[in-house]
């Protein structure tokens, strides 16, 4: 059996709670969708496996119960995440430098690599490839330059040398 560890003796992340109105939004669809649709839906199979009467060996009752678990634990974290963040949208003074929610387009001169990505919040990141989190390494470098500035980024890997092209706002 599995015992419960208080969450006072958990470590801290330091994780900024910023988050884009998009990111928001996708996140209260997620609230909404899991609490009026799914868990409705999973907690009716729960009761229709129970019905069946024995449990010890009704795999639907198992599977829809560990089901059932995993959407109220993402509810509640949802819950709390939506309470705390700090929603940052565009401010015309943000357009000539870096800083959250920006569209970054950037060049490795060295290795002959280009990107396009945003600075988000840690939750933004699930599901797209071209967000990087407002507490990594490439973000904090290229936070507050302008167009034509060079950061060097300190990785565990090394250092490397990025120009940034251009900076875009969604609007």
């Amino acid at each position: 059996m599995r015992r419960k560890i208080p969450e006072s003796t958990l470590p801290k992340l330091n994780r900024s709670q910023m988050i884009t109105s998009e990111g928001f939004q996708k996140l209260k669809e997620e609230h909404d969708h899991l609490w009026r649709v799914e868990r409705p839906d999973v907690t009716a199979k729960v009761t229709w496996a129970a019905s069946l009467g024995d449990r010890s060996e009704n795999a639907d009752y198992h599977y829809n119960k560990k089901r059932l678990r995993e959407i109220d634990n993402r509810l509640r974290y949802l819950r709390k995440c939506i309470d705390d963040f700090k929603i940052i949208d565009y401010h015309p003074n943000q357009a000539r430098k870096v800083s959250f929610g920006a569209w970054i387009e950037i060049k490795n001169k060295e290795k002959g690599l280009q990107t396009r990505l945003r600075i988000v919040g840690y939750e933004e990141l699930i599901g797209n490839k071209d967000y990087i989190s407002m507490d990594s390494p490439m973000a904090k470098a290229l936070l507050d330059k302008t167009v034509g500035d060079e950061v060097i980024v300190k990785t565990k890997m090394g250092d490397f040398v990025w120009e940034i092209l251009k900076i875009e706002y969604q609007k």
